[in-house]
């Protein structure tokens, strides 16, 4: 099958199947899974016009709200995090799409600086799941086989979240959750990959939150995001009439509805697989990112 506006011709089922394997394994973590079907839109549909970043992001609009409904209905959205992901991130999309077909034809140079940074968090996260592992050695059931279902914010204000899950306490500082999202956002826009895949781990290492508790606030996140990344590519579409920078939007819809049934089973099936399998997919994912940023850079 052809793809008229991206030039891409390949079978329509192996789109939604890559879309539905991704999404179901990085949904769990408060990814969508875009980062991983960016390089396989470009290595191996040949897709590398600025409108695959659009395209991506398309997926992300169609796919996202199966597993955001699945965190919502099982009270594991926590709200006052999700809010200040959006309020962060949302400027930087737009600024991202702007520099990625204005000033970034060629992203080496920033992609090895995204690598770098992606390496120290997949270390930070290599580290945490070795820690859970050895802690699970010395003491017997650790794990909960039953993880509780819901969260309870006690307090929200602009200087600090207090909320309590699984019997324990955490909080954060909603200025730093702006400062990290914006800079996440402007890589968001420029790749397509909405941030999630740089915001949930993050969020789990830096900040020290529960990956239970985090999902579904990096997927809202990275949906609100997205939708404002489609419409600036649409916008500034206008302005670059040489260059395909509209989304293609029947691929991008073809990866969406993989993404949709994906993100659904697997935002249903998180609570059930212990904390660090989810953490160890993040690891995964964060480092394929960044050896690829930083390998490419070389290469």
């Amino acid at each position: 099958m052809l793809f008229p506006v991206s030039g891409v011709e390949v079978n329509p089922l192996i789109p939604f199947v890559v879309a539905f394997l991704v999404s179901f394994c990085t949904s769990m973590g408060g990814v969508s899974g875009a980062f991983l079907l960016l390089p396989f839109q470009v290595s191996f549909l040949s897709y590398t016009a600025p409108s695959v970043s659009a395209t991506n992001q398309v997926f992300n609009v169609i796919a996202i709200p199966s597993g955001v409904y699945r965190y919502i209905k099982e009270g594991r959205m926590l709200w006052p995090l999700t809010w200040a992901v959006i309020i962060g991130t949302l400027p930087g999309v737009f600024i991202g799409a702007w520099i990625r077909i204005a000033y970034l034809p060629d992203t080496k140079n920033f992609k090895l600086f995204v690598g770098c940074v992606l390496l120290y968090i997949g270390w930070r996260l290599v580290l945490d799941v070795v820690k859970a592992q050895n802690k699970a050695k010395s003491k017997i059931n650790t794990e909960k086989s039953d993880v509780p279902s819901s969260v309870y914010v006690s307090e929200a204000s602009i200087r600090k979240v207090v909320f309590e899950y699984d019997n324990k306490t955490f909080q954060f500082s909603p200025s730093v959750v702006y400062g990290i999202c914006f800079l996440v956002g402007i890589a968001g826009g420029i790749y397509g990959i909405g941030g999630g895949s740089i915001v949930a781990p993050f969020f789990v290492t830096i900040v020290g939150l529960p990956v239970y508790t985090v999902a579904g606030a990096a997927l809202m996140g990275t949906f609100i995001t997205s939708v404002a990344g489609v419409i600036i590519y649409h916008f500034l579409a206008q302005f670059y009439i040489d260059i395909s920078v509209s989304p293609d939007w029947l691929l991008g819809v073809l990866f969406g509805s993989g993404g949709i049934f994906g993100m659904y089973l697997g935002a249903r099936t998180q609570k059930f697989v212990p904390a660090r399998i989810i953490k160890s997919i993040l690891c995964i994912c964060v480092l394929f990112v960044a050896g690829k940023y930083i390998l490419g850079f070389f290469v």
